[in-house]
């Protein structure tokens, strides 16, 4: 049985999909934010199966080293992560919003936030072959540019978050190169069009999908043995940007994210 944490599972497709592996026997670790929807949940978890829950802001990069550093204290057996948190494009014309740390709050939440934490848990992950990394990304992407990676200059939350989507599909190539050999799995996937979620709906978005049709790709990219270093359109191998897998553009973001970690 795997041990499985979940961030960003308070609601949409992370609250949908972190019952299913408790259902299957598994232990879940289910990440909120907040501290009473985290309880909450976790009780309902824990009439299906096994579950824990742990706090933190993703908006703040201590806690999510601080989150890493407890999860690996409390469950040395942890073998599946799910990068699924996430702040979409924001409400039409809304303007540019910092995280707790100045930076662009969706590069902040969807890309640098996802970085810290798996390199916090890689140690943990290594030590529990066959381990897997699900990142959460997006259809939506657009190449970040190195030069004003916080977008400071003609600011779109869509293109905000595309930015930030894209970054972590490049990542994940990264990462799936370092990681060969290791035992640890790394892969990306858009899970669904416009799911039923708070984040479509605050964009003025009519719905598409459910979160119960976006949560086949992140099930079986979670449990199941796949490759690593792939892209995904649901349970479908797809391509991602071809940006994203230009390795002059992820040196770049390389170097760029060093820097915004260092800051």
């Amino acid at each position: 049985m795997s041990t499985v944490l979940i961030t960003g599972a308070t609601s949409g497709l992370g609250r949908y999909v972190a019952f299913e592996p408790v259902r299957s026997g598994h232990l879940v670790l289910a990440h909120g934010r907040d501290r009473a929807r985290t309880e909450r949940l976790v009780e309902e978890l824990r009439t299906e199966g096994t579950a824990e829950g742990f706090v933190a802001d993703l908006a703040r990069l201590a806690e999510v080293r601080e989150l890493g550093a407890r999860v690996t204290e409390a469950h040395p057996g942890l073998d599946v992560l799910v990068n699924n948190a996430g702040v979409g494009g924001g409400t039409p014309g809304s303007g540019r919003e910092l995280s707790a740390d100045g930076h662009e709050l969706r590069l902040a939440v969807n890309y640098l936030a996802p970085v810290v934490l798996t390199r916090a848990l890689l140690p943990v992950l290594r030590a529990n072959p066959p381990a897997r990394i699900v990142n959460v990304g997006s259809g939506g992407q657009e190449p970040v540019d190195a030069a004003d990676p916080e977008l400071t200059r003609g600011y779109s939350g869509i293109s905000a978050y595309c930015r930030s989507k894209f970054a972590l599909a490049a990542y994940t190539f990264t990462l799936a190169e370092e990681l060969a050999g290791s035992g640890v799995s790394v892969n990306v996937l858009h899970p669904a069009t416009y799911m039923d979620t708070a984040m479509v709906r605050e964009g003025g978005i009519t719905p598409w999908n459910s979160v119960a049709d976006g949560a086949p790709g992140v099930l079986a990219l979670a449990t199941r043995e796949t490759g690593s270093g792939g892209y995904y359109d649901g349970t479908r191998p797809a391509r991602a940007h071809e940006a994203a897998y230009d390795a002059d553009v992820r040196t770049r973001l390389a170097a760029v994210t060093e820097q915004l970690l260092g800051m």
